[in-house]
């Protein structure tokens, strides 16, 4: 929301960003100052937010995987409760029952596996950002001299 004016000196803008206002009457005209509160501000709220966004998609993770269980131990039961009904066996030939249990069991160790691949590439991902980061002062120094040595040669000497 901000206040809008012909004259756009004489009254302050101020914006609401989540449920704190602040005054754009008091932040600095230069650019790159102005640039720079902002961004602070923008992160600073992103770094409120973010946990909150994690734990709603845990809780609806953890809602999912609850009606799943449900939903298969329902059907689970209800087919069960017709086959007794109806007199239909429900043996399982020794051999079917072995390889039911090896790919479950291959199943688990697959999910298992493939965590710790995504853990991994997680960590992977999370050094080069910390590597990354750790060098952008560097990358800044590099950029300035490249761009004062374009400046050099136009800039008057004293």
């Amino acid at each position: 929301m901000a206040l809008v004016t012909n004259d756009y000196q004489s009254l302050p803008i101020v914006y609401i960003q989540g449920l704190e206002c602040y005054d754009m009457s008091t932040q600095t005209s230069d650019v790159y100052s102005m640039y720079k509160q902002n961004v602070q501000k923008y992160f600073e709220n992103i770094s409120k937010i973010t946990p909150q966004y994690f734990q709603y998609i845990t809780q609806l993770q953890e809602e999912c995987m609850k009606t799943c269980e449900k939903t298969i131990t329902a059907s689970v039961s209800m087919q069960q409760e017709f086959a007794k009904k109806s007199g239909v066996s429900t043996d399982i030939p020794e051999a079917a029952k072995t390889a039911i249990t090896d790919i479950n069991k291959q199943v688990v160790q697959a999910s298992t596996i493939n965590n710790q691949l995504v853990k991994t590439t997680v960590d992977a991902t999370v050094q080069n950002i910390r590597t990354f980061s750790d060098n952008i002062n560097a990358f800044a120094t590099l950029n300035t001299n490249i761009i004062q040595s374009w400046i050099t040669p136009f800039t008057l000497k004293n």
